[in-house]
């Protein structure tokens, strides 16, 4: 199985991008939003089918992993683990765009960058040198402000896609400029060469590895939508395409996490940079400011777009508590336990909460408004729907009807065995308080009568099929978690022996 090359699913994701545009240029008009929508949808399972084959095969499992293009990517568990995320949430994506972008004249396009971001957001999973890091960054950047500006006649569409493209620009160049300090104090830009220097000694230049250090963890924490970064993600989500609003809030967030773990775990063990910049007790303080912030500002909103937003960001702190938990006196099973828990999280998530902006999707789909009570009552006319909301919402919140509660258990509880259990304690009160928020669109759903009656028009099949399938995949992880949980531990494990 595994004679296949090692970058099968990155080459899968640009194959997909250029098939759809020599498609674009082969077929008529008239055939080619079914042939696109096949295309893009087909490559993105072939991703997530052979990422979960890799795996199951032991690809990237030993302790020396394949390392290509002189050490500039590695395939190990980790960025197997994580370009699954990818191609799964791209998957569901597509099959709900197929609906959306009926009558769009642009939707070659629409896939294209779909596929294009996520072959940069796969690259950096991959990616073991900070020269590759940021190619691989920008890759996924420049198509993602695209889609968000995809509705160019939409006054908000465009506006939030100038907001993000602007403030990416500005972390791309704190980011690019940051990793310039690190090559200047240390050599190299490759990570193992990072923490050799580090081992050997700076010469005096621990300050200006420290501040390039400080630029990189804003690069992360903008790609993660993380306090104090955090501003541009609900503009962007609520202007952007609900599908692609999805895409961002999942995929894009799990890149922004998986390059963060493999550069610090690897690159800046903390052993070596506590006299500099301790990052593990910076993210302490990160993830409680923002799963604070997130919470409480996602409590706040009548938007249920906008609320989405908030509670990503929400559950961008929980994920921070993995690498925070690092600087514990956990040993390394511990670290992997945590540091695994939030890989876990980050798959789990990728299924509820694109789920829930599918389903967002879909009632911009039907024209129905965007506030809690717009969705009244909208259960006696889209049961099967509502039921697939009401599990992505009580996911979210920890309660055990799909897989968000296992991963949130097994989060809250290594972050207690890592010795923080008070930072786990933050976390569960702040998660009881997203039960507030997240009970009121279900309430809507199902026990508030609507306001006037209304006509939802044909059900978009495309959709049904999306928001159904990720709230039974949802459902699923509840009982069949433990692959999950073995792939993620073992490949946290990897990652925690590579940066030791």
């Amino acid at each position: 199985m595994v004679e296949l090359p090692y970058l099968t699913p990155q080459y899968l994701f640009a194959i997909t991008a250029m098939a759809l545009l020599i498609a674009d240029t082969m077929f008529p008009r008239s055939k080619r939003p079914d042939l696109l929508a096949g295309i893009a949808g087909l490559g993105s399972a072939l991703v997530a089918l052979t990422s979960a084959w890799f795996i199951a095969a032991g690809t990237g499992a030993q302790a020396t992993m394949p390392e290509l293009f002189d050490g500039m990517l590695v395939v190990d568990g980790m960025s197997l683990f994580f370009t699954f995320i990818f191609g799964s949430v791209a998957t569901l994506v597509v099959f709900a765009s197929y609906d959306y972008l009926r009558g769009s004249e642009a939707i070659a396009e629409y896939y294209s960058l779909i596929a294009l971001a996520a072959l940069g957001m796969s690259l950096m999973a991959a990616a073991n040198n900070l020269a590759a890091v940021f190619v691989s960054l920008e890759l996924a950047s420049l198509p993602s402000y695209g889609l968000v500006a995809y509705l160019k006649q939409n006054e908000g569409s465009v506006e939030a896609g100038l907001k993000y493209f602007l403030i990416g620009a500005l972390s791309s160049a704190v980011m690019v400029y940051g990793i310039s300090l690190v090559y200047g104090a240390t050599g190299t830009l490759h990570l193992s060469g990072i923490a050799q220097a580090l081992q050997g000694g700076l010469a005096g230049l621990d300050s200006v590895l420290g501040l390039g250090l400080v630029m990189l963890i804003g690069g992360f924490l903008f790609k993660t939508a993380s306090v104090p970064f955090h501003f541009w993600a609900p503009e962007a989500y609520e202007g952007a395409p609900a599908p692609i609003s999805a895409f961002i809030s999942s995929a894009s967030k799990a890149a922004g996490f998986a390059v963060a773990f493999r550069v610090l775990v690897q690159g800046f063990p903390l052993d070596l940079v506590a006299g500099t910049v301790p990052w593990g007790w910076v993210f302490v303080v990160i993830a409680i400011v923002t799963m604070t912030v997130g919470n409480f500002a996602a409590a706040t909103q009548e938007n249920v777009k906008r609320m989405l937003a908030y509670s990503s960001i929400g559950h961008a702190g929980y994920v921070l508590m993995g690498l925070a938990a690092l600087a514990g006196p956990g040993d390394v099973g511990t670290q992997a336990l945590v540091l695994g828990a939030a890989m876990m999280h980050l798959l789990v998530y990728g299924f509820m909460n694109t789920g829930a902006f599918l389903f967002v999707s879909l009632a911009e789909k039907w024209n129905i408004g965007r506030t809690f009570e717009d969705y009244n009552g909208l259960a006696r006319q889209a049961p099967y729907v509502s039921v697939a909301m009401t599990v992505f919402m009580f996911s979210l919140a920890g309660l055990p009807v799909g897989g968000g509660f296992l991963s949130k258990y097994v989060l809250f509880a290594g972050t207690v065995q890592a010795g923080f259990w008070w930072l786990a304690a933050i976390a569960a009160i702040n998660s009881a308080l997203s039960l507030y928020y997240y009970s009121r669109v279900v309430k809507s759903l199902w026990i508030e009568d609507p306001s006037d009656s209304r006509d939802l028009g044909p059900k978009p099949t495309g959709m049904y099929v999306a928001v159904i399938g990720a709230a039974a995949v949802t459902v699923a992880l509840l009982f069949a978690f433990d692959p999950v949980a073995e792939s993620a531990i073992s490949a946290a494990s990897l990652l925690l022996e590579g940066g030791v």
